[in-house]
């Protein structure tokens, strides 16, 4: 248990971390990890408002987690109106703290109950909950904190401290800055592309989101296997989680022709589609951040094999030159093979084929799940890290509750 000197000293260490974190998603998660550890709850859940709704976004809860080690908590997203008759709701639609020591024992009198349904689902018993508005600086109210079952020292779940309301409202106001900043980013990433899909109507959002949490779902666990250090695993959690969504960015160079062509390309126009991987990494010629490397890195990469087997090889991305020392016998570049793939591409290459194939195209039907992940079986070793395909198969039911999350409209 943190004294209230170590909470300040951790509010403000909290206050500079989530200020770093750019995407979204990964700041989300980040902050209903702090939260919790701030106060010692149990669980949470973060809401984000769109529109005139609460959209359940993340939870997290220690005692659910335990029950299946090693894996992550799979859920379902929803949208719930925001009205005075539910919890988050309510404090939503008032912009006021509610701090109840136990929901099964709310007043009738109130507008607000408390929905058991999860509890009867789960097995799980929740007792003390703490809700707070996530507010911007504008005092707008962007989402909802929703904290679960205070611990004491010796693990007994008790009533969340009122002398801890004035810390965590204080988090909760840096984090609904933080947030709405990485709205902003996000928005930023969706409309450029949002001008790719309007050349090419396989890059939606949609699949991009899928891709990019793909990705990062397997990093987390191929990483962690390897020892990562955290702190170096979460920013690159970051990182990935943006850059994969621009892998396809290159894709505006090409002509339309080509993009929207409602068949399977010929070898000549594969040779041009080919191009969108430099295409892409040349937008991010001048590195000012290490999201602009990542970015470089991906789009560039994403099509490379691990059987030395894919493009556009060892070249620079400016002028699509070879690397001197990496040509082939007839002077094209050489593919880049094995560990001469950089990890970000290597993850993204393997996310976007599995998308892909489960997708329906133009020119293909949506593969049945089973023929999926026999395909990437098939190609562990040729197309794909074997590490990597390994790691996929580890975090499917993780992969298939991002499915859910992000689909096709």
């Amino acid at each position: 248990m943190l004294t209230e000197k170590q909470k300040l000293v951790k509010i403000v260490s909290l206050g500079i971390e989530i200020t770093q974190i750019k995407d979204l998603d990964v700041l989300l998660e980040c902050i209903l990890k702090e939260a919790r550890m701030l106060v010692n709850a149990d669980a949470g859940t973060i809401y984000v408002k769109e529109d005139d709704k609460l959209k359940f976004t993340y939870t997290q809860n220690t005692t659910l987690q335990q029950r299946q080690p090693g894996k992550k908590l799979i859920y379902a997203t929803f949208t719930m109106p925001i009205s005075n008759q539910t919890i988050a709701g309510y404090v939503a639609n008032t912009g006021e703290m509610l701090n109840i020591p136990d929901v099964y024992k709310l007043s009738t009198t109130l507008p607000f109950s408390f929905n058991r349904k999860f509890d009867d689902l789960s097995g799980y018993l929740t007792q003390s909950m703490l809700t707070l508005p996530l507010k911007t600086n504008r005092g707008q109210t962007i989402g909802v904190l929703q904290l679960i079952n205070a611990k004491n020292g010796t693990g007994k779940v008790t009533a969340f401290s009122k002398k801890d309301e004035p810390f965590i409202m204080h988090f909760a106001n840096m984090a609904g800055v933080a947030i709405e900043r990485a709205q902003m980013t996000r928005a930023m990433i969706l409309r450029t592309i949002s001008m790719a899909e309007l050349r090419d109507p396989k890059e939606t959002g949609a699949h991009v989101n899928r891709v990019a949490a793909y990705s990062v779902a397997i990093y987390e666990l191929w990483a962690g296997k390897r020892g990562v250090p955290q702190d170096l695993l979460e920013k690159n959690r970051d990182i990935l989680r943006m850059a994969a969504m621009l892998h396809d960015v290159g894709k505006v160079a090409i002509t339309d022709a080509i993009l929207k062509k409602p068949a399977r390309l010929d070898d000549s126009e594969r040779e041009i589609m080919k191009q969108h991987t430099y295409m892409g990494a040349r937008l991010f010629t001048e590195q000012f951040s290490e999201f602009d490397e990542a970015a470089a890195v991906v789009a560039l990469n994403h099509h490379e094999k691990w059987d030395g087997t894919g493009y556009p090889g060892h070249i620079t991305p400016l002028d699509a030159r070879v690397i001197p020392g990496y040509e082939n016998s007839d002077g094209t570049p050489r593919p880049k093979k094995g560990d001469e793939i950089p990890v970000f591409g290597r993850l993204v290459a393997l996310a976007d084929v599995y998308d892909a194939l489960s997708s329906k195209r133009s020119y293909k039907e949506k593969w049945d799940e089973g023929d999926v992940l026999e395909e990437l079986k098939t190609c562990s070793g040729k197309h794909f890290d074997p590490e990597m395909v390994e790691t996929f198969f580890e975090c499917v039911d993780t992969i298939h509750n991002i499915a859910e999350r992000y689909p096709d409209h």
